[in-house]
């Protein structure tokens, strides 16, 4: 079972992997969320976990929210080599964003992760997320390249191919540390979604700024999708912090039980 659960999420990383090679980063990254609702409906039906109803209700929003993002998604940009990528990656726009974007890592791992890395979530996962959203960027400009390789053109002979493959190892190395971090510190259901939250907000920031995948979008279809991205963490917040309610008896739950009831437990006597 244990093996059968490492291959599945192998193959899904590599499913996910792939994705960006054909679609927008903008609409790729939105969509982890149906991880969550089928995580939620599995752990019903093989794990004997119940759904409680506001779990149910996540769920359904994260659905109407993928929905919506699916149906008013940019399409994706030909590119004919890696080069492309490269270029759209050294323009100035993109490259201020990486410096700030660095700055921010560095000043979070030498000055707050040792002051306040322990009681504030908010830096390993800021540091996750940021460097998530370079991440993304990189492995979807290598996902280009291994795709045009396998359609015949050879994207390994240019040297960019392997300054993304380079920057696709460290930053994942980096996010992998502090995360792992971040979930012996913390609850991890409260990491998971403020995780979700950041890193897709950063990724989706990185693609507008690299990519530009809102030029050819009206304003309409703009508010569509960032309508969609709010409700899929609405609906992503509600799961988790539901997750445990459908477990719970009505006799354990203090809302099931009256005043009376309470003093009775703690006096025996009475």
């Amino acid at each position: 079972m244990w093996w059968a659960g490492m291959i599945a999420m192998v193959v899904g990383e590599i499913a996910n992997f792939a994705a960006y090679a054909y679609a927008p980063a903008i609409l790729v990254t939105p969509l982890g969320a149906l991880s969550i609702i089928f995580s939620a409906v599995l752990a019903h039906f093989i794990l004997r976990e119940k759904l409680h109803i506001f779990g149910v209700l996540g769920c359904i929003l994260c659905m109407v929210g993928s929905t919506s993002i699916v149906l008013h998604a940019p399409q994706e940009k030909v590119i004919d080599s890696v080069k492309q990528v490269w270029h759209l990656a050294t323009e100035p726009g993109f490259i201020v964003y990486t410096g700030i974007v660095l700055v921010v890592v560095v000043v979070l791992i030498f000055r707050y992760v040792p002051r306040y890395g322990k009681t504030h979530m908010v830096v390993y996962v800021g540091i996750c997320s940021l460097m998530g959203s370079l991440t993304v960027m990189s492995v979807k400009a290598l996902g280009i390249a291994l795709k045009l390789t396998f359609e015949g053109s050879n994207q390994f002979i240019y040297f960019q191919t392997w300054i993304f493959t380079v920057v696709v190892t460290g930053c994942c190395l980096l996010q992998i540390n502090y995360l792992n971090k971040a979930l012996d510190t913390f609850n991890t259901a409260v990491i998971s979604p403020v995780y979700y939250v950041m890193f897709t907000t950063f990724t989706i920031l990185a693609s507008m700024i690299m990519f530009k995948d809102w030029d050819s979008q009206n304003g309409a279809q703009i508010v569509t999708q960032l309508c969609g991205f709010v409700t899929i963490l609405s609906g992503t917040f509600l799961l988790h912090k539901t997750k445990d309610m459908g477990n719970a008896t009505p006799s354990d739950s203090p809302v099931f039980q009256s005043p009376s009831h309470t003093n009775q437990r703690r006096s025996p006597e009475h």
